[in-house]
């Protein structure tokens, strides 16, 4: 059994444990996944216990329940550029590939919308941190993208409300500045019409159309650290993903 953290709570080792088997690909998409017994007595825990690794895994939609069955893998449709973000400041300490730049047009305290307090978690205090950045290359504007963090995060990592470009990236400062860990995140997209707003930020026609993605970064203990807004024009590749045939 592998070496976790014990000041996890142990349904929550267990999902981790599971989830980076997933993200390893020793389980692939249509692998069952072990059952609550099975979980159970590996771990020593209780049914209960085991369920609630399960939940938590489907929940941050790995895994899906077949009734009567079992706990499958599900195919994953992620956004490839956020994990090559990531990805790529973790290995180099640079976010951006030669040839793309960033510009920060805002930054600072704003009251959050109700659907980015709703994905922080804030209930009462609905101020929180923005940055809202312009990433372009020499064919022009790639994405339009707004983080927000929630006030105990504003507050230790004072750079987020400089407009200036933080070099190693946003979340790894984030991670360093309050000692919090990216552990998973989770996307949701839809296409709609840009808003003016939008529009003139990419160099698009007004009411074009364009991809958004509201993206999610949960630490290691399912707290949401991170809520972006990614705006996509049309002749851009968002993501992309391979997959099997067989």
């Amino acid at each position: 059994m592998p070496q976790i953290e014990e000041a996890q709570p142990k349904y929550l080792q267990i999902a981790h444990y599971i989830r980076d088997q997933i993200l390893r690909g020793d389980l692939r998409p249509g692998d069952e996944v072990p059952s609550e017994r099975q979980l159970a007595a590996d771990w020593k825990v209780s049914r209960p216990t085991a369920a609630r690794s399960l939940e938590a895994l489907s929940h941050q939609g790995l895994v899906e329940k077949r009734q009567g069955s079992g706990t499958y893998v599900r195919s994953l449709e992620v956004n490839r550029r956020a994990r090559e973000l990531y990805g790529r400041a973790r290995q180099t300490g640079k976010i951006y590939t030669p040839g793309e730049y960033a510009v920060i047009t805002s930054a600072g305290w704003l009251e959050a919308p109700d659907y980015v307090a709703e994905a922080l978690g804030l209930v009462k205090d609905r101020r929180a941190v923005h940055r809202r950045r312009v990433t372009n290359n020499q064919d022009g504007p790639i994405t339009l993208s707004t983080s927000w963090f929630a006030v105990d995060v504003g507050q230790r990592a004072p750079k987020l409300t400089d407009p200036e470009r933080i070099q190693e990236g946003t979340l790894m400062y984030v991670e360093r500045m309050t000692g919090r860990q990216g552990s998973y995140a989770e996307d949701r997209m839809c296409a709609r019409a840009a808003t003016g707003e939008e529009a003139a930020d990419l160099r698009l026609e007004p009411g074009s159309a364009v991809l958004i993605v509201h993206h999610v970064v949960f630490d290691l203990q399912d707290r949401p650290l991170e809520f972006a807004e990614a705006t996509y024009p049309p002749h851009r590749w968002a993501f992309e993903q391979g997959y099997p045939l067989t």
